[in-house]
C-alpha cells in the first residue's frame, strides 16, 4: 500500500482530505477512460491510496464515496459547517444554538485556520508601527491564513493587494456590513497598497427572487454607501460582476481555470450544493475566487500573475477561499491569505447574524435617530435580570447582552468600554443605561454616514467602477 503523505495534504482539515480523496478518485476514472499510458494510472492510483491513508489518519473513518467525515455535516440544506446540532454556519446562513453566539474556538478547528494570538498582534505593531485595530485588540478579527507571510512581504517591500465584497441583496446596507469595510479601510491606509472590491450581484440574482437590473441597481446602491466610508478612488477599484465580467477577457479566463480544476463532488461537499440548484450556483464559486489573482486585473497590476492578496472578510466566506487557496498552485498563483472576522448579531441575539430582508433584526444605515432608539429599546436581547432589584444584586451577563457587543465593535475607547463591562456585570449600570449608551453611539455615526452619502454622485459611482490604472507601478 502506498503511504501517508506529508506536509500540506497531512495538514488538511478533513473535509479537504475528503475532496482531495473525491478528485483524485475522478483522475483516476479520467485516465483508465482516456486509455492513459499504465505508468501515468498507476501514479495516479498510488496517489488516490496514499490520500485514503491520510483520510483514516487524519478521521479514523474509512473513506466512502459520498459520505463526509463524521464530523462534517450532511450536504444539505447548504450547511457543510455545524456544531453538534447547535451551531450552523455557511456563506448564507449563520445560526446557533447559543445566546453567546458561535463557539470561534470551534469553528478555527473545523476550518483549519489560525487563531490570531497576541504575538501575531504585536507583530502587526513592530511591523507597521500603528496601534493595532480594536478590532484586533478584542479578538473581532480572531482567525487568518498566511498573515505572517503577508507581514514579511510587507518587510521586504514585496506587493500585496486588498480584496473583499459585498453581495448586494437590498438596496440598504446595515451595520453589520460596516464591519469587513472598517476594517479594510484602515489595513489599507496602514499598509498603502491597491484594493479591489466585488459586488457579487450575479451571486445575488441566482439565490434571490430578483431581476438582473434590480441586482445591479442593489449593487449601485450598496456602492455608495461603501464610497461613503472615505476610500481613495486612486487606489481602489469597485467593480459589479454583472458588468466586469463581460468587459475582462482575464477576469473571465480566470473563472474558467477555477471552474477547471474544481469538481461536483468538491462543490457538493464544500457548499452542499444539490442535485436540485442551478447550475449558475454551482459555478459561482469560481467567480468569487477569481479577484484572488492579480491578473484578474490587468489595468492595476499589468500581465503579474505572482502579486499576494489578503482578504479581510467574515468567516462564513471562508469555505469560498479554501477552494481557491487549494486550486492556485496548480495555476501558478499565490494563495490568497485572509483575516476572518466574527459575525455581527442580529437585535434578538446572537443565536444569528443581522439579515437585511427583516428590518427589526438590524439597524439599517437608512434609519432615522428615531427608529434606531426605537429598535434597540424594543428588540435588542438583553443580558440583564428580569427586575432592577435582580438586576442590582446579581448584576447582568455581557456575554449575551446584544448592546454590549455592539459597543464591543463601536466603542474604539478600551478603558470606556472595560468600565461599562464592569458596571453592568455588578449591577451599577441597569439595561436600559446600557441601551441609552448604544443609542447616543449609534446615532451621531449613521446621521454622520448618511451626510456623507448624500454627497456620492453617480459620477463618483462611474469613477471607481471604470477599470483603470491605480496610483501603484505594478
Amino acid at each position: 500500500m502506498a503511504e501517508s503523505l506529508n506536509g500540506e495534504l497531512s495538514a488538511c482539515t478533513p473535509l479537504e482530505l475528503f475532496e482531495r480523496v473525491n478528485a483524485q478518485g475522478d483522475k483516476v476514472r479520467a485516465l483508465k477512460a482516456e486509455k492513459a499510458v499504465k505508468d501515468e494510472v498507476d501514479a495516479a492510483v498510488q496517489l488516490l491510496l496514499a490520500l485514503k491513508v491520510d483520510y483514516k489518519k487524519v478521521t479514523g473513518q474509512d473513506y466512502k464515496p459520498g459520505s463526509p467525515p463524521a464530523d462534517v455535516p450532511s450536504t444539505t440544506n447548504n450547511g457543510p459547517v455545524a456544531d453538534d446540532g447547535s451551531d450552523f454556519v455557511d456563506p448564507w446562513t449563520v445560526q446557533t444554538g447559543s445566546a453567546k453566539g458561535v463557539d470561534y474556538d470551534k469553528l478555527i478547528v473545523r476550518f483549519g485556520s489560525s487563531k490570531i494570538d497576541k504575538e501575531l498582534i504585536d507583530r502587526f505593531e513592530r511591523v507597521t508601527g500603528q496601534r493595532p485595530h480594536h478590532f484586533l485588540r478584542r479578538g473581532i478579527v480572531f482567525s487568518h491564513r498566511d498573515m505572517n507571510q503577508v507581514l514579511d512581504d510587507y518587510e521586504n517591500k514585496k506587493p500585496f493587494y486588498l480584496y473583499t465584497g459585498r453581495g448586494p441583496s437590498s438596496e440598504a446596507m446595515h451595520v453589520g456590513h460596516l464591519i469587513p469595510f472598517i476594517f479594510t479601510k484602515w489595513l489599507q491606509e496602514v499598509f498603502n497598497v491597491p484594493l479591489v472590491i466585488q459586488m457579487t450581484d450575479d451571486e445575488k440574482y441566482l439565490w434571490k427572487d430578483l431581476t438582473t437590473e434590480k441586482a445591479y441597481q442593489f449593487a449601485i446602491e450598496n456602492a455608495k454607501d461603501i464610497i461613503a466610508f472615505g476610500f481613495d478612488v486612486n487606489k481602489t477599484f469597485i467593480f459589479s460582476d454583472l458588468e466586469y465580467i463581460g468587459m475582462s477577457a482575464d477576469f473571465y479566463r480566470n473563472v474558467v481555470k477555477v471552474q477547471k480544476h474544481v469538481t461536483y463532488n468538491q462543490v457538493k461537499g464544500i457548499f452542499g450544493f444539490t442535485d436540485s440548484d442551478c447550475i449558475g450556483k454551482i459555478s459561482f464559486p469560481a467567480v468569487q475566487a477569481a479577484p484572488s489573482f492579480s491578473n484578474s486585473f490587468p489595468h492595476i497590476f499589468g500581465a503579474r500573475k505572482d502579486i499576494q492578496c489578503l482578504i479581510p472578510c467574515a468567516i462564513d466566506q471562508d469555505p469560498y477561499f479554501r477552494m481557491t487557496r487549494d486550486v492556485a498552485p496548480r495555476l501558478g498563483y499565490p494563495k490568497p491569505a485572509l483575516l476572518h472576522s466574527t459575525f455581527f448579531p442580529a437585535l434578538q441575539g446572537a443565536q444569528t447574524k443581522m439579515s437585511a430582508s427583516d428590518p427589526n433584526s438590524s439597524i439599517s444605515l437608512t434609519d432615522t435617530p428615531k427608529q434606531i432608539k426605537s429598535k434597540i429599546n424594543k428588540h435588542a436581547f438583553s443580558g440583564g435580570k428580569d427586575t432592577i432589584e435582580e438586576h442590582r444584586k446579581y448584576g447582568g451577563n455581557c456575554e449575551i447582552d446584544v448592546c454590549y457587543m455592539y459597543l464591543s465593535f463601536f466603542l474604539d475607547d478600551d478603558d470606556k468600554l472595560e468600565q461599562i463591562k464592569q458596571d453592568y456585570t455588578s449591577g451599577a449600570l441597569l439595561t436600559g443605561e446600557l441601551k441609552k449608551i448604544l443609542i447616543d453611539t449609534l446615532q451621531p455615526m449613521i446621521s454622520a454616514h448618511q451626510e456623507k452619502r448624500k454627497q456620492v454622485t453617480d459620477e463618483m459611482v462611474k469613477q471607481f467602477f471604470t477599470p483603470r490604472k491605480l496610483s501603484f507601478d505594478f
